[in-house]
Parts: C-alpha cells; structure tokens; sequence
C-alpha cells in the first residue's frame, strides 16, 4: 500500500498516476493526509449495460467499482483490487438521479475522508487510523454528465472550454460537432496547427487553448 511513496520514481513517462501532476498537487494541497502513504487513493468507476440483451425486456445494471491506486500497476486493475461497492439497477437509467443512488457510498467516502478508521497494518504489526481520498472518477461522457451533474448535451458541453468552445452546428443536420477543437491545445510549433487540408478546410489553428480552470471556477 506505500509502493506509490517508495518505487513510483521521477520518470518522465507516467507508467502510474503517482507520477502525475494531479497527484502531486493533491498531496501539496493536503499534506496531512501525504503524511502517511498508508492512506488510501481511490478511483470510482461506473457504466451502465442491459445484462439481457437489446431484444429482451429493457433493464439497465450500472456497477459502481473502487480502485485503490496506492497498489504498482500490476496489481491495482487486477480484479482481486477492484471493489464492486454497489449495482443500480432497474428498467431504466438511474438518470439524474444517480446521486440518491451513490448517497450511501458518498457517506462512507465522507467518513472515510474526515476521521477514518481504526485499521491493523500486518506488515508493522500496529494500528493506525486510515483514511481515503476519493481522486477520480473514470466514466464514459454520458455517465460523466450523470454522475458530476454537468449537462453533456448542447455546444457548451466541454467542462473545460464552456463558453470559449469552439463545436459548431453541422449545416445540414444541424447537430453539435467538436470536430477540430483540438488542435488549440497542441505545441504552438506543431505542424497540425498549419495543416489546412486534413482538418478545417483552409483553418490554421493560432489560437491558445482555454485557460485551465480551479475547482472554484468550474463551481
């Protein structure tokens, strides 16, 4: 469970979220809870599926799995890591209301990330109070919208550029498309910004990307 303090290293390749900026940042914005690399480092994952089939009855099953992110890549997305804490299931998508759903888990998440709890550590052989941070969540689009509560429907469905986005209705369909909103966030000297033929007919992209917002700012 310390394998992410000890062996994650300084590589420039990220071979595990440890090595990332995101964690980085976590753990200079509380370092009370870096203190001990016993803490514990959670994903949430979710999707809906219908178990039965398209031409069967409609049901939809949304597992909702853990993933503890302190183990080395080789053993955190085994399936002996991975714990499956609920299912929503019904003849319909939870929808919006996937929160009344997950409210029993948020709880524990929320005790877990306050006060913790008493735990034996087998290795030192003592006991100690263990806490969980929630750091993300890994979803598809749709399930994104439903569990963070963001509408992902529309042009100003991008969490990031919101008004700045740059997706345009097609002229015949007259559907939203992100096609080539990309390329704003390249290399200024990346040879795509000046290729006007395999993206935006006759477009070169100058523009810099959106600025990176905080948590605040997205609130």
């Amino acid at each position: 469970m310390t394998w992410h303090l000890a062996c994650r290293g300084e590589s420039e390749k990220i071979v595990h979220p440890a090595g990332a900026e995101a964690w980085k940042h976590f753990d200079r914005t509380y370092p009370d809870f870096a203190a001990d690399p016993r803490n514990v480092r959670l994903g949430l994952c979710t999707d809906g599926f219908t178990p039965f089939g398209h031409t069967a009855a409609p049901y939809s099953c949304w597992p909702v799995f853990l993933t503890v992110y302190n183990l080395p890549p080789s053993m955190c997305m085994k399936l002996e890591s991975i714990f499956l804490s609920l299912i929503i299931q019904g003849p319909q998508s939870p929808g919006k209301n996937i929160d009344v759903m997950l409210r029993p888990l948020i709880d524990e998440l929320k005790e877990l990330w306050y006060h913790g709890v008493q735990t034996y550590d087998s290795f030192r052989h003592q006991h100690f109070i263990m806490r969980a941070a929630l750091m993300w969540t890994i979803t598809d689009f749709p399930a994104y919208g439903m569990v963070c509560g963001w509408s992902t429907h529309g042009r100003l469905s991008c969490p990031y550029c919101q008004e700045n986005s740059k997706a345009f209705h097609l002229p015949n369909g007259r559907k939203i498309s992100f096609f080539d909103c990309h390329r704003q966030f390249l290399p200024p000297d990346h040879p795509f910004r000046k290729n006007r033929n395999d993206f935006k007919k006759g477009h070169v992209e100058n523009d810099a990307p959106p600025e990176r917002l905080s948590g605040d700012d997205m609130f």
